[in-house]
């Protein structure tokens, strides 16, 4: 089933959970639609993952449009969603509007996702009015990581919680269909979910929300010693990986590959004309 605005929403009013994973290449995308994740985020998280920065804030518009449509090729019924990267959208209105409307004409995106509460709300605005779904992006937001002083649980105060809350609320209002709350203490966010008529996606924010998203490399153990609390591991792929890889260097140096089966054949008639 084709996964849309709508059929999110529905999944929300009927207390059905929404899954989500974060992707970023053609070949991942087709195992990931042919799992039946029913959304993809093409997130900034690709400066991590995939070039090798210490966090988002490096990552380009060109970055986050090549992914994204390398990704959206893989895909036919996954709701493909994009990361508007850092200085994309905070500098104005219309530096807004033109950057989503980028990651959706050039990069198929069908709809894009802002950090930020109710400060961006009248980016969100403007980008809705322009007919591209807007997801937000509230608590912990790893474009604030500098204002933030590292990568912290938001929201654990009452202060905090209550600007989170009237966050939730804000960016509903300017027209968001989604939301996710990030680093969020997990009764404050099952209580957001509640009060929100629009669906939560949770990344360590608990099993309150209407769906989860998750780094894959993070779940499939891909990063050796890192796993931050919120992620369960659900395959140790990486160090599979590895293992392959130490396998083919070793048959290679020992020259047990390629063997015989892996090679093309040539008539020994055309060889002794060579030779």
């Amino acid at each position: 089933m084709k996964r849309t605005v709508t059929t999110l929403q529905k999944a929300k009013e009927e207390g059905k959970k929404i899954s989500m994973l974060t992707c970023y290449d053609y070949t991942t995308a087709c195992i990931v639609e042919e799992a039946g994740i029913d959304c993809v985020l093409i997130g900034d998280s690709l400066g991590m993952t995939m070039l090798g920065y210490n966090d988002t804030l490096p990552v380009t518009m060109e970055d986050m449009i090549h992914h994204t449509r390398a990704v959206s090729r893989g895909l036919s019924n996954t709701f493909l969603v994009a990361d508007m990267p850092f200085l994309s959208y905070q500098t104005s209105i219309y530096d807004a509007v033109m950057n989503a409307g980028r990651l959706v004409k050039e990069g198929h995106a069908q709809a894009v996702k802002l950090e930020g509460g109710a400060k961006v709300c009248p980016q969100i605005e403007a980008i809705v009015k322009a007919d591209i779904p807007v997801v937000a992006h509230i608590g912990l937001t790893p474009q604030s990581v500098n204002a933030f002083g590292g990568f912290k649980v938001q929201g654990k105060t009452t202060d905090n919680a209550k600007q989170l809350i009237e966050d939730a609320l804000a960016v509903e209002k300017a027209g968001a269909f989604m939301v996710v709350l990030e680093c969020v203490p997990a009764k404050l966010a099952s209580l957001i979910s509640k009060k929100l008529s629009i669906p939560t996606i949770g990344i360590g924010a608990g099993a309150g929300c209407d769906g989860q998203v998750l780094v894959y490399q993070d779940m499939l153990g891909m990063f050796n010693g890192i796993k931050p609390k919120f992620v369960k591991h659900f395959a140790n792929i990486g160090e599979e990986m590895k293992k392959a890889f130490m396998a083919y260097d070793e048959e290679v140096k020992a020259c047990s590959f390629p063997a015989e089966e892996h090679t093309f054949a040539i008539s020994d008639e055309v060889m002794k004309e060579l030779n």
